[in-house]
Parts: C-alpha cells; sequence; structure tokens
C-alpha cells in the first residue's frame, strides 16, 4: 500500500506558480487540503522574502518558507528570518571581481535578510523595493548577504552558469532558477536541500517521507534529497532526467494534479 507523504516541499516560480506569478484557486484549495490532512507544507523558493507575503495563507501551521535557495528560513507572517547561512563579505567580493574579470558584461545585485541592493546600471525585470540600496559592488558586499545575482543581458542562465562555475568553484553556491542571464551564488554548502533536510528534521520527518517538486538546476539537491520527487513537464532537461516521476506543467496545476491524488482529495 502507497504510504502517504508527512512532508510537501515545493519550488514556486515554474512549479507551484503559473507562468503569469498566479497561483489557481484549485492548488490553492488543494494545498490547504494537504495540511488538513495532516502533512507539512513547505514553500522552498529561490525568491526573497518580500515576495512570499502574497502566498501567506499557504505557508501552513509552522508558519515559515525556505527562501533564497535555502538561505534563510524565514518567519512569513513574522516578516523575519530565523536562521540565515549567508556569504561571508570578503569570499563574495573576491569572487565577485574574478567573475567580473572574466566576464567584463556582469551586473550585480545582492539580497540581504532584510534589504535588496543592486549596481546602478543593473537591469531589474521586476520592480525594485523602494529602500533599494543602489551602490558599487564593494559597498553591496559590505555586509553578508544571502544571494549574489549575476546578470547578463544576453546569455541563457544555463551558458552563464557554465561560464561562472569554474571560475567560482567551491568558495561559493552558484546555480540557477531559469530563464535568460541570471546565475544565483549563495555560500558555500548552502541549497534548498541542507535547509530542507534542516526542517525536517527539527518536524521529526525524513527523507523518505517527504515528496519535493520543482523544475530547474536550483532544485536538484532537494529533488534527490526527498524520498520521492517530481519535475513538471516544463522542467528543465537536467531535472526530468534526475526525477522519480513527471507530473502536467506549473500552468496545468501539476503539482496540485499530483497531491490531489497522492492525499485522495
Amino acid at each position: 500500500m502507497r504510504r502517504t507523504p508527512r512532508l510537501v516541499a515545493t519550488d514556486l516560480d515554474g512549479t507551484l506558480v503559473h507562468s503569469d506569478s498566479s497561483v489557481s484557486p484549485f492548488t490553492r484549495s488543494t494545498v490547504l487540503a494537504v495540511q488538513e490532512a495532516g502533512a507539512v507544507f513547505v514553500m522552498v523558493t529561490a525568491r526573497p522574502p518580500r515576495w512570499l507575503h502574497d502566498l501567506s495563507e499557504l505557508v501552513g501551521a509552522h508558519g515559515v518558507a525556505i527562501v533564497a535557495n535555502g538561505a534563510i528560513l524565514y518567519d512569513v507572517a513574522g516578516r523575519k528570518a530565523i536562521r540565515t547561512r549567508l556569504i561571508d563579505p570578503a569570499v563574495a567580493l573576491e569572487v565577485a571581481l574574478a567573475i567580473r574579470a572574466a566576464v567584463p558584461e556582469v551586473e550585480f545585485a545582492i539580497e540581504r535578510p532584510d534589504r535588496y541592493g543592486q549596481e546602478p546600471h543593473y537591469l531589474n525585470r521586476w520592480p525594485k523595493p523602494d529602500d533599494t540600496l543602489i551602490a558599487a559592488i564593494d559597498e553591496l558586499l559590505a555586509e553578508p548577504a544571502a544571494k549574489l545575482l549575476v546578470r547578463h543581458r544576453s546569455l541563457h542562465s544555463d551558458e552563464l552558469l557554465a561560464r561562472v562555475a569554474p571560475i567560482v568553484g567551491e568558495r561559493v553556491a552558484a546555480s540557477h532558477s531559469g530563464g535568460t542571464g541570471l546565475v544565483e551564488i549563495a555560500a558555500s554548502g548552502v541549497s534548498k536541500a541542507a535547509m530542507l533536510a534542516d526542517f525536517a528534521a527539527e518536524q521529526g520527518i525524513s527523507a523518505s517521507e517527504t515528496i519535493a517538486f520543482g523544475d530547474s538546476l536550483n532544485d536538484l539537491p532537494m529533488l534527490t534529497w526527498a524520498g520521492t520527487s517530481y519535475g513538471v513537464a516544463n522542467a528543465h532537461p537536467e531535472v526530468l532526467a534526475v526525477v522519480d516521476q513527471v507530473c502536467p506543467t506549473n500552468d496545468e496545476d501539476g503539482v496540485a494534479t499530483v497531491l490531489a491524488d497522492v492525499f485522495n482529495l
């Protein structure tokens, strides 16, 4: 007999969330029903903390989300970081300067637990906060950051990551969450899986009792850690190559479709 998961972990953009940034009523009701059935549901995302507030009703009784690719365990209702794993400023600046020397066209931004910052000419694809720190890279990295964002205006994220990864080596963790020209850098050892494993242990839940969903390269550690893994049909080829199962796309409510079946909703 199939065992019902005790923990549901899912990426957001490209996975649970539609391409227009909405969450369907079916997905919302399914997530709430899963929690009513006794499972723990946790969002595990590359998003910064401020981009979780519109989804606060999905968080559940534990009240937290894993954000910034695992660099922050975030209290959504309290709007505060509970646990952080940040990049040492000296390491981050060394890495940034090495990347710029090799790929001069890059632009940098940073996410701190409580503030976003960027270089003056960084290309924003989303509106920036009113308190954005606009500064040169050395000032941006004067304090520990959750993420260093590396933007290139013409390269695909796969190509940019392929150029950046050999430069940074194991000094930091580099990945991407899809799209064009963005690589996300976290402290060495930081991943969605690392923070999720800690969260699960605190709930008394093992990897074998976890079902996880994702779509991009930054989801790979989480998907390989979980006992059962699903990639949405629109996922990166490397994700589809390693997951246990493939479900319908994010725009077809693939995550909710699987959960409705698994939990007999």
